[in-house]
């Protein structure tokens, strides 16, 4: 008696050349089909200069001397695969300078007013960041992360300009004023 798990291996390879047979000829019928291709003659090269001034212009080279008919000349023109954002962040970063003094390197957010020195040699104000460090001011300090400028100090209030960009690119000034805080 034969063994039935033979019988069954027997069975499926019968089974999967039966469908491989009909692949293969799909294939084969495939490959071995008509193939019609038609070969077009290459037109003639059309004429790249529009004036005989033009051609005789130093850095281009006329058809007939055996020498490419044009001469690519990127001078005044745009690269093509330079990107125009990462020029204009290019630019934009130019622009800012690295902060020379500490005090630039805070918002004009963390800044408190403490202290106003009006005195025989000018003004000075005190002001404190968050940490409770306090730093002397006076007129033409660089001050804030946006490169703000102490316009003016007077007995109540200190005055800061700052320059900056609106959406459409222009550059503004606003003026933050910072007020003494009242002693309780």
């Amino acid at each position: 008696m034969p063994n039935p798990l033979k019988r069954r291996q027997n069975q499926k390879r019968r089974n999967s050349l039966l469908l491989l047979i009909p692949l293969f000829l799909l294939c084969a019928g495939v490959v071995h089909a008509k193939q019609d291709v038609m070969f077009k003659d290459s037109r003639p090269m059309k004429g790249i200069f529009k004036t005989q001034q033009e051609a005789s212009l130093p850095g281009t080279a006329t058809p007939g001397d055996g020498q490419l008919a044009y001469f690519y000349n990127p001078t005044g023109k745009t690269d093509p695969f330079k990107s125009f954002i990462a020029e204009e962040e290019e630019l934009e970063s130019k622009k800012r300078r690295k902060p020379r003094t500490y005090l630039e390197t805070l918002d004009l957010s963390q800044l408190q007013l403490i202290a106003i020195i009006v005195g025989p040699k000018g003004r000075y104000a005190m002001v404190r960041e968050a940490k409770g460090v306090g730093h002397v001011i006076r007129k033409g300090t660089a001050i804030g992360r946006n490169g703000g400028v102490v316009q003016s100090i007077t007995e109540q209030e200190v005055t800061i300009r700052e320059e900056f960009k609106d959406f459409r690119g222009q550059s503004k000034s606003r003026e933050i004023k910072k007020t003494l805080a009242a002693r309780k």
